[in-house]
């Protein structure tokens, strides 16, 4: 019996993970990257610490893919946090758990994600390709027959696993190309939109905030009556905008917003464990405490250094006044800050600039349980490039390992 040959284009997370599965079944797997190296993309993920997947369980895993999750169930029945950890462990990577269920390889550095992967897909007898970009697919009577590259030459091929990512952090070679390649053969693409992206603001003195992170804050973003309350947790401020976990979590929602045309702002919680009488009262009891002081050196017990000055001069307040000269308007609108210290959203940084891409391929042209193209026999698809798309902590990496590993088996086995 003739030996099944997959070809798999692209070597982020998921194609590597694919062709690494489908050579482990005994398949003849040549993996394609335009790329001179594997993994670039994968290298600068968890600001180059690799956050490769959250322990969460498996119903609190899929409440993060916003609704589209379900596609997944079978992906990561097959090889879900658990499975994915083993993988490395056992081949010499040890790995540690953080905040918010969050796993890091030990050593801190994606590089050592990328050699373990490397050397299995050697150790497989995966032939490599690089520096080639695949400018078709070939195929007759809608079966595959294998894939053009761009200098022409052809790779025969029985099955063709596409992973060639999104459009964000295109300067990794994540440029759509297997997106356009599944749209000219007839596939639907939902529209693609920035995720995991820092927001801009209308304020230019969050100049003056640049670099501070707020540690311990909440986020209310509302836009013609709709609200989204985050999570208590971190928000970093950039030169023009926002940015940090929970802005990030949220930006998609709010880049649809945006899409809408909503006037969207956000008003940052910066005591989200006290209400606004137990503010107030806490408050009170400062200017008691320290009556002779000015508001000043007050507030530093409440804010960063930073903030201060800002603080007061939205509240039209003298950062030399006494305490004990502040009235109680003064005081109320202090408090209102500190609750709701309000920014307005103009924008999002363009989606080559996103960490994920969202929108991609039509679930509705895939099936779930094979990864397979529902139009083309033969033609599978894994990672970001389908309309797929997580809150940030270790979900997008482990969707694109799991697709990857469900499409490699499918490929070999069917």
């Amino acid at each position: 019996m003739q030996e099944k040959r997959i070809a798999v284009v692209g070597a982020g997370p998921a194609g590597m993970m694919a062709a690494i599965r489908a050579a482990e079944l005994g398949c003849n797997v040549t993996l394609i990257e335009r790329n001179p190296i594997l993994g670039k993309k994968l290298l600068l993920s968890g600001k180059g610490r690799c956050n490769l997947t959250n322990t969460s369980p498996l119903d609190l895993f899929l409440k993060r893919f916003s609704g589209k999750a379900e596609f997944l169930r079978d992906a990561f029945k097959k090889f879900f946090n658990r499975e994915l950890m083993d993988f490395f462990q056992v081949r010499g990577v040890r790995l540690v758990i953080e905040r918010q269920s969050r796993v890091f390889p030990a050593a801190g550095r994606s590089l050592s994600i990328c050699e373990a992967l490397k050397k299995e897909l050697s150790v497989k007898g995966a032939r490599l390709i690089f520096k080639s970009r695949v400018k078709d697919i070939i195929f007759r009577d809608k079966r595959i027959k294998g894939v053009l590259l761009e200098d022409n030459k052809a790779i025969a091929a029985d099955k063709v696993i596409l992973a060639t990512g999104g459009v964000s952090y295109a300067f990794t070679g994540s440029s759509g190309d297997g997106i356009a390649l599944a749209k000219r053969l007839g596939h639907k693409i939902a529209a693609l939109r920035p995720g995991l992206v820092p927001l801009l603001v209308r304020q230019k003195y969050v100049l003056r905030l640049e670099g501070l992170s707020l540690k311990n804050i909440r986020l209310n973003f509302s836009a013609d009556g709709r609200q989204i309350i985050s999570e208590i947790g971190e928000l970093i401020f950039t030169a023009n905008g926002i940015s940090g976990p929970l802005v990030l979590t949220l930006s998609g929602a709010i880049v649809d917003w945006l899409g809408e045309k909503k006037a969207v702002y956000v008003e940052i919680d910066l005591k989200p464990a006290l209400s606004f009488e137990q503010l107030n009262s806490r408050l009170l009891r400062e200017f008691r405490l320290n009556s002779k002081k000015s508001i000043r050196s007050v507030l530093a017990l409440l804010l960063p250094k930073r903030m201060i000055d800002l603080f007061l001069e939205i509240a039209k307040i003298n950062p030399q006044a006494n305490v004990s000269h502040l009235t109680q308007d003064q005081r109320k609108r202090l408090v209102s800050l500190l609750k709701g210290f309000r920014l307005d959203i103009a924008g999002a940084l363009d989606i080559e600039e996103a960490m994920v891409t969202r929108g991609g391929i039509s679930l509705k042209d895939i099936n779930p349980r094979t990864m397979e193209s529902r139009l083309i026999k033969g033609l599978y698809f894994a990672g970001e490039m389908i309309d797929l798309a997580a809150d940030t902590g270790g979900f997008n990496l482990q969707a694109a390992f799991s697709s990857g590993y469900l499409a490699g088996e499918s490929a070999a086995l069917n």
